[in-house]
Formats: structure tokens, C-alpha cells, sequence
């Protein structure tokens, strides 16, 4: 049994750029909503938290605070993002990077900065993500983020407002992983609520698979393809973090991203876990469908055993000739009857006895054929 699936669905990439432009090229989504900036600036002594318009105002607060985090929501204005990567000296090729929102987790090192990618996951209707790019600096952390609205890092902010923990005695590489460790730590809550999801459909599966139960599987088969697709880079980009010896991150810091590591494995055996499941619900399902269809072949099977010898009995009797002995005696019908009616309930009772009937159903009778009940 097959399902009809919604083209609008299933993700694409289309790149806005034809083959052959040059490198470093900024070409911005005509629909991409315009810039929202924010920015946090803090140390030990305290922190500023304000809403800017032009990019020129952070030149200032880079001169006042230890550590900037710039928050840009939304992609559609090229020249900001260009200001931007003057005024932190950003690599064009990075730049393309940022507009491209079709980008694999990963981590490229510019000298001066640290470009990171990853993928922010969010629920809506469906599993849904977007590109978060990271540029990590000595004094700062440019962030851009395809669309305003909420995003995962309430919980940093917050932090940095009410200067808990080490988040404001530390550098840009401390928030920059305080940052990547809330990215990835909201995946949890996102697989927790899918594997509620598949704990139903799983149940729907064994008890009432409808033409409905196939469309469900595949959109949990493609939100698991679109989690992995995710996570599994996000897991190789942290792991070149440690690995290397990017001079933003102190050692420190370094042994903190070991622990955001470890998640990004829980999260990726989590999703390996649930991708084996939806196969399996698959094969369940089909094979439940099977079960039913082989349900009711039984049942008309049976019936139509059980009035083959009435038919017989019938038809015999039916016939015109002109002599047959039967026709002229009086008793003849109610014993044509009678005969009809003990093929009847002895076929029933035949039947029952071998489990084709009643219990079979639940499997509370044994099989055909078992010696036990022969």
C-alpha cells in the first residue's frame, strides 16, 4: 500500500547563484526578512544589552567591553552583512557562506577568526531547521540567524544578564561555547517529544494501521534523515575543536566542548536508534496489512467451503429430468433439508476443532494440523 506525499514536504536546495560566479559573491534572498541586531556587550564589571540599527554603533562598545556578542536575525540586507565583515575583517568566502543557508555543520579557521556552522533545530508542524553561522573572534561573537523570532540561546542571555557562573570572567571562546552547548542541547527536547511520537505510531501500527499510518512513517523516516543530516557533521565540527589548536579556545574552554562532544553521541545513537525503529514500524505495517488481508481471504474461504456441498446437494436436485426417483416421494425436500443442514454444522464443528474459526482470531486455538488436536 502506497501514500500519496506532499511534494511541498519534502526539503530542497536550490542555490540562487548559476554555476560559474565568482567566489566570494553575495547574493541575497529576495525573501529574506530584513536585519534584526542585538547586541550584548559585558565583562566582570557588568553588561549592556541594546537594540541597534546601524552596524557602525558596535565599534564603540569593541572598545568599551571585553567581550561583544553581535546577534544579527535575518539575511536580507547585503549591506549589512558586507559592514559586518569589514569591520571584523570576515573572509568573503564566509560571507557567501552566511547568505547560502544550505551550508553542512562545519568549522574554518581564518586566522584572526573562527567561522563555525551548525544547524538550530526547532518543532513545528514538523521537525524543522535553520543555519546558524558563528564568527568567533579574540574580543567578539558574530552571530546570524536566517529569521527573527525565538531561538535557543534564552538561557545564555540570561546568564550573561545575571552574570552566573563563568560566562562573564571568561573570553569570546567561552561564550562561543556556552552558545554552540545551548545549539546543541535543544536537541533533546525535540527527540524526547519524536520518541513520544513513535511510542503512538507505534501502537497505531499494531492496533489500527489506516491508509494514514504509511504518510506518517515516511514524514518520521524524513525528520530522522533531516536530524542526522544535522547532527552527524555538528559532531565532526565540535570534534575539530578539540582537536586542534585554535588559540580563541583555552584549554579550559576545550575541555568544557569534550562534554557538548559527548551530547552531540547521545543525540546521534538517539536518532540511529529511532531510524531502526521507523524500519521496523514499516515492516510492521505491511505486514499487518498482509495479516488482515489474509483475515478476510480465511473468512470468505470458509464460507465459501461451507456452502460448496449445499450447492452440490442443490443443484443435484435441481436438475429437470424426468425420472428421478426423489421427486415423486414426500419426504424428499425435508430430507435434502436435513441433509444441507448436518453438512452445515458439521463443517462448523470440523472447522472449529482445527482453529480456523473463533479463537484463531487471537490466537487462543492451535493451528491447523496440530496433533495435539487432531
Amino acid at each position: 500500500m502506497t501514500a500519496h506525499i506532499d511534494d511541498s514536504e519534502v526539503p530542497t536546495i536550490r542555490r540562487r547563484m548559476p554555476p560559474g560566479t565568482l567566489p566570494g559573491t553575495i547574493s541575497i534572498d529576495p525573501d529574506a526578512p530584513k536585519p534584526l541586531i542585538t547586541v550584548m556587550a559585558f565583562g566582570p564589571a557588568g553588561m549592556v544589552e541594546k537594540q541597534i540599527v546601524e552596524p557602525h554603533e558596535v565599534a564603540a562598545l569593541i572598545q568599551d567591553w571585553p567581550v561583544v556578542w553581535v546577534n544579527i536575525d535575518g539575511l536580507g540586507d547585503k549591506d549589512v552583512i558586507q559592514q559586518f565583515g569589514t569591520m571584523f575583517e570576515l573572509h568573503r568566502l564566509a560571507l557567501e557562506d552566511v547568505v547560502n543557508v544550505h551550508q553542512r555543520p562545519k568549522v574554518e579557521d581564518y586566522d584572526d577568526s573562527l567561522f563555525f556552522v551548525a544547524r538550530m533545530v526547532y518543532q513545528n508542524q514538523s521537525i524543522e531547521t535553520e543555519q546558524l553561522s558563528m564568527f568567533i573572534g579574540e574580543q567578539f561573537v558574530l552571530t546570524f540567524q536566517e529569521r527573527p523570532g525565538g531561538d535557543c540561546f534564552s538561557p545564555v542571555r540570561d546568564r550573561i544578564r545575571k552574570g552566573a557562573g563563568r560566562i562573564r570572567v571568561n573570553g569570546a571562546g567561552f561564550l562561543a561555547y556556552c552558545l554552540i552547548d545551548a545549539l546543541v542541547d535543544a536537541y533533546f527536547p525535540i527527540i524526547e517529544l519524536f520518541g513520544d511520537g513513535l511510542e503512538t505510531l507505534e501502537d497505531e501500527v499494531l492496533e489500527s494501521p489506516t491508509r494514514s499510518t504509511v504518510t506518517k512513517i515516511h514524514k518520521a523516516r524524513r525528520d530522522l534523515l533531516l536530524l542526522r543530516r544535522a547532527i552527524w557533521p555538528l559532531r565532526e565540527a565540535i570534534n575539530s575543536i578539540l582537536r586542534d589548536q585554535c588559540a580563541i579556545f583555552t584549554a579550559d574552554t576545550r575541555v568544557y566542548f569534550r562534554d557538548c562532544y559527548d551530547h552531540t553521541i547521545q543525540i546521534l545513537d538517539l536518532v540511529e536508534a529511532y531510524r531502526e525503529l521507523v524500519s521496523d514500524l514499516m515492516d510492521v505495517y505491511l505486514s499487518s496489512i498482509s495479516t488482515k488481508l489474509n483475515e478476510v481471504m480465511r473468512v470468505l474461504t470458509v464460507v465459501s467451503t461451507i456452502f460448496m456441498p449445499m450447492t452440490f446437494v442443490a443443484s443435484i436436485y435441481g436438475m429437470n429430468f424426468t425420472y428421478m426417483p426423489e421427486l415423486g416421494w414426500y419426504g424428499g425436500y425435508p430430507l435434502a433439508l436435513g441433509v444441507m443442514a448436518a453438512i452445515f454444522i458439521g463443517q462448523l464443528v470440523y472447522f472449529w476443532k482445527k482453529g480456523w474459526l473463533g479463537g484463531a482470531l487471537d490466537g487462543s486455538a492451535n493451528p491447523a494440523g496440530d496433533p495435539k488436536h487432531d
